[in-house]
């Protein structure tokens, strides 16, 4: 079937153990806590997608990395969900070594030669803040840095071998304060993991809640930016929640893609109901392609920014109408018999409930609108 036919070979052709792996474990499974999938995702080699070959990575595109990520929703939405928070944080971390000084590029190499997975313990999560604004205190010291504070729901809470934090630091020359990402392993004295999500849908994320108490980072381990508190959105920022958006609108599309996968091989459902279905799916991920595009092409400023948050809006419009009518004509009986399709369009709907919301970013997108800058609410 031509159908996913894209997504599953640049899947394959990128991360060829994954698929296979995926497809032997049954759905249910792969999204309950303590899923495999994660553990799949590591022994793949995919902690390394966004990472150049040149410093041991898979090389990944950004139109490479929406096709994966719509390739492993197909499959697993958890894994896909969960993944994202890692690759933005890897986005950030790739986007930091084309700032400094050589020492972004040595953890980097670390993470794809070692399959070390990320977690986010970024304020994506938070209203009014910034991608990587902080989320927690820190407190310089002559041995490094001490962070405090709690991140949930945090994906990958079981599984990460480093969370990757905002905090605030004095500047180096001793005027004002500034922005930076603080790599803390995961066997670091006083942190510690303990439940949050109660849900059964994307369960398998492992979205809990992790909490840092006193923890010392020590200052090879803290990645300056150069971004002092309260400065309008800055590249890094943006170029972070343009990749944010492109990778979960992925996701979810794959998790979507799942029913109407199910839907294009039942011959008993219409001709007329199933072409329908694949082209406003397609429709849908041809415009976050487009984003991905412009992402490749180095187009990664604030009018970007503005694009990925309409495509991203836009594709939760179009699986209000296409979730409801793939379960609709797949029928009672598969409802009844299984928890699978229930499940997915559960899993479907998640897309809205990331930040920003649509809600928040009316006024923003108004004002942008109208030639003023564009702000995060």
């Amino acid at each position: 079937m031509r159908f996913l036919e894209r997504e599953r070979t640049t899947l394959a052709k990128l991360l060829p153990d994954l698929d296979p792996a995926l497809r032997e474990i049954p759905l249910m499974e792969l999204e309950r806590p303590g899923s495999p999938g994660i553990r799949h995702f590591r022994d793949s080699g995919a902690p390394g997608l966004l990472v150049p070959e040149s410093h041991q990575g898979r090389g990944a595109t950004a139109l490479d990395a929406l096709r994966v990520q719509r390739a492993i929703g197909s499959r697993s939405p958890s894994l896909a969900v969960a993944t994202t928070m890692h690759h933005f944080s890897m986005a950030t971390l790739v986007g930091l070594g084309g700032l400094g000084d050589g020492l972004e590029w040595m953890l980097i190499e670390g993470v794809a030669s070692s399959n070390r997975v990320i977690a986010s313990g970024f304020a994506e999560g938070r209203s009014g803040a910034g991608i990587l604004d902080p989320s927690m205190t820190a407190t310089a010291t002559a041995d490094g840095v001490r962070i405090n504070g709690v991140k949930r729901p945090c994906s990958l809470a079981h599984s990460m071998d480093v969370l990757t934090a905002g905090v605030m630091i004095p500047r180096e020359d001793g005027k004002g304060d500034e922005l930076a990402v603080a790599l803390v392993p995961a066997d670091s004295e006083g942190l510690s993991v303990s439940g949050f999500w109660s849900s059964t849908f994307l369960a398998g994320a492992e979205s809990d809640q992790v909490t840092l108490t006193d923890v010392l980072v020590p200052p090879e381990l803290v990645l300056r930016t150069a971004t002092a508190s309260g400065e309008r959105l800055d590249e890094l920022q943006t170029a972070g929640l343009v990749w944010f958006q492109v990778l979960m609108t992925g996701s979810y599309l794959g998790a979507a893609s799942a029913l109407v996968e199910r839907v294009l091989q039942n011959d008993r459902i219409p001709e007329h109901e199933r072409v329908r279905l694949f082209t406003e799916t397609e429709a849908a991920m041809a415009t976050a392609e487009g984003v991905a595009r412009r992402v490749d092409a180095g187009e990664l400023d604030e009018s970007a920014l503005a694009q990925a948050l309409c495509v991203r809006y836009g594709v939760q419009d179009a699986l209000a109408r296409i979730v409801p009518r793939a379960v609709e004509l797949l029928g009672g009986l598969n409802f009844m018999t299984s928890d699978e399709v229930g499940h997915l369009a559960a899993c479907a709907n998640g897309l809205a409930l990331h930040p920003p919301s649509r809600s928040r970013m009316t006024g923003p997108l108004a004002t942008y609108l109208a030639d003023g800058p564009l702000t995060i609410a």
